[in-house]
């Protein structure tokens, strides 16, 4: 006669765990939840809105309204639109042409060699192999971390001696001191996603290292080199600490201009908000010609694998 046996029920993990509900009420709870996801980040957005494009318009509106209009005590969103702060920046004494011109030549010439140089040296730089990588990539872009009071009387001194105070070429190397470090690292950044098997092929096919870069490599990144350009164009547009160290009269750009509205007897809101407007609106047409490929580069969206 055998004895019988009872085993232990077996515990899996099912049973450890309760289940969690999958009928109709769980379904409703997480649609709840994406409705209430969706409101937050819609009214994050409208709020980031508001807080941008707000102030945006009311410079813009500012700027054709009267001098009676800008410093009414109520905010009149009816008025009669006038050019006549428009016309009051380009002639008579404050004529701003001068520094139109100056900030135009410095911006794009500055912008343009940034990117020239910081394509070149961040392609050599993604190719690099070694130790001290990590390190050198670190220095350039330790550069652009900078405070500008701890290099602004050094770059001073050097200018002064040889010669370049008050220049145009002067202010494109001011700006260039500091669009140069962060050209090398975000092109270096968009290079070093592009397979290293493309680069293999066309040296197979014959190709030399010059020619892989500008028929390879280079293509592929059009959209860093966009990104690269925009935002030099846009730093060196804005600056306002080199030009006031570096200019003179025959270089000072449209953010000293715009200074010279504020006086001591008061200041003129009509023309501040015009100039304001004119020193806006151009990086804003430039973003918007070119925020596909503005988008694309900011997340480094370049060849991802292979």
């Amino acid at each position: 006669m055998s004895a019988t046996t009872t085993r232990p029920p077996l515990r899996g993990r099912a049973s450890a765990a309760p289940s969690r509900p999958r009928g109709p009420a769980g379904a409703q709870n997480g649609r709840a939840k994406r409705v209430v996801g969706r409101a937050l980040l819609a009214l994050l957005l409208a709020v980031f809105l508001l807080w941008t494009v707000v102030p945006l318009a009311w410079m813009l509106l500012g700027s054709f309204k009267s001098a009676v209009d800008v410093t009414s005590s109520t905010p009149k969103l009816l008025f009669e639109p006038t050019l006549d702060n428009y016309v009051g920046l380009f002639t008579g004494a404050n004529n701003l042409l001068p520094y139109l011109w100056h900030s135009v030549a410095a911006s794009v010439a500055s912008a343009v060699l940034a990117t020239v140089l910081g394509t070149l040296a961040g392609y050599g730089l993604a190719r690099t192999r070694g130790r001290r990588k990590d390190a050198l990539s670190f220095w350039f872009i330790s550069t652009r971390m900078a405070p500008i009071a701890a290099v602004v009387l050094p770059l001073f001194l050097m200018f002064r001696l040889a010669g370049l105070i008050d220049t145009i070429p002067g202010l494109v190397l001011a700006y260039l001191s500091f669009n140069l470090p962060f050209a090398i690292w975000i092109m270096s950044a968009f290079f070093e996603r592009i397979p290293s098997s493309l680069e293999e092929a066309a040296h197979v096919s014959g190709c030399t290292r010059w020619q892989t870069f500008w028929y390879v490599a280079l293509p592929l990144s059009r959209s860093g080199l966009v990104t690269t350009g925009v935002l030099c164009l846009v730093f060196s547009w804005n600056d306002y600490a080199f030009a006031t160290v570096v200019s003179g009269p025959d270089s000072q750009t449209l953010p000293i201009a715009a200074t010279q509205l504020v006086t001591q007897t008061g200041v003129d809101w009509g023309q501040l908000t015009a100039i304001g407007t004119i020193v806006v609106l151009p990086m804003v047409l430039v973003g918007l010609a070119v925020r596909k490929w503005l988008v694309t580069g900011l997340t480094l969206g370049a060849v991802t694998g292979e």
